[in-house]
């Protein structure tokens, strides 16, 4: 009798790991990567290869070769894959895009932003061959905010920064120049708390975003400070406003429903862009992984 117990216990998770087999092909569409920076490319590529989209947190990967391969292959699979650049789907970036689009603020002069916690002591920080660095982990945001604003490529990047013991960053100051006349002046630190805030600051007038980003709240032109409080969730959030993740959630699913293979709000080439920055930038402060000798891309040129 025990012996007949142990066959039909075994067919029976035997069963149950068919049907979670099945229930998983059947509902699982997307996949979000948020492990460390350097395994992001080798977990998106299993990914595609069992068929699923992808949303990867931001960096998308090391650097803009590396990049590049993963959406080439990506497109080749013909899955949605977008970095998960979750400041873009928030609705204060949603105001600030109208307010630009109308031309309210004028003709934008200065992008300043700065974001910083102390968080050196963390391995994903402070590691090389996790992909650490602030440049990576928090400057990213910042570069996204500039380019976005900007709508343009910087033609003049300078920067300078401060390294740990594994020549990775902790502190960075980044001023790009764009074509337009425009500056972004950027820093980020890992040693210390900043107020991580952004001004975008025109002829007309300037708008100001709070945890530029995942903000909900901003002060507006007029001086008028604007609130988006987050909605009610049954999970409890352990980081700030991360209730804010199903903006970007949302994004791909109505992306993957209409058949698309990225997002125009943080398109393929905007990351990229992105990446293009990063990767200058830790040229200048002399910042190497191993990655960057297996992808390479246009790391000593600006277009």
């Amino acid at each position: 009798m025990h012996a007949v117990k142990k066959k039909v216990q075994r067919e029976r998770v035997g069963v149950e790991e068919a049907e979670v087999r099945c229930v998983c092909s059947r509902v699982i569409n997307i996949v979000y990567i948020g492990t460390v920076n350097t395994v992001h490319y080798e977990v998106a590529i299993m990914m595609l290869d069992a068929g699923k989209h992808i949303l990867c947190e931001k960096p998308l990967c090391v650097n803009e070769g590396q990049s590049k391969a993963l959406f080439d292959y990506a497109r080749e699979k013909k899955l949605f894959c977008m970095e998960a650049m979750w400041s873009r789907f928030f609705p204060a970036y949603n105001h600030l895009r109208e307010r630009l689009r109308k031309e309210d603020l004028g003709d934008i002069k200065e992008v300043k932003s700065e974001l910083g916690f102390p968080i050196s002591k963390v391995e994903r920080i402070r590691m090389g061959h996790l992909g650490g660095g602030t440049v990576l982990d928090l400057g990213v945001n910042n570069i996204q905010l500039a380019l976005w604003v900007f709508q343009e490529f910087p033609d003049e990047i300078v920067a300078e920064g401060e390294l740990n013991e594994e020549n990775i960053d902790t502190e960075m100051n980044v001023k790009l120049r764009f074509p337009c006349g425009g500056v972004a002046q950027m820093r980020t630190s890992g040693v210390k708390q900043l107020s991580n805030q952004a001004v975008i600051t025109g002829t007309e007038g300037k708008i100001t975003l709070y945890d530029f980003w995942c903000p909900i709240e901003l002060t507006d032109i007029d001086g008028t400070v604007r609130s988006y409080p987050l909605a009610n969730s049954k999970i409890e959030c352990i980081l700030k406003n991360s209730v804010g993740l199903r903006y970007e959630a949302e994004e791909c699913r109505k992306r993957i429903l209409a058949g698309d293979l990225e997002s125009q709000v943080m398109s393929h080439k905007d990351s990229l862009d992105v990446a293009r920055v990063v990767d200058n930038i830790r040229k200048q402060i002399g910042i190497e992984y191993a990655e960057d000798f297996i992808f390479k891309a246009k790391r000593d040129s600006l277009k």
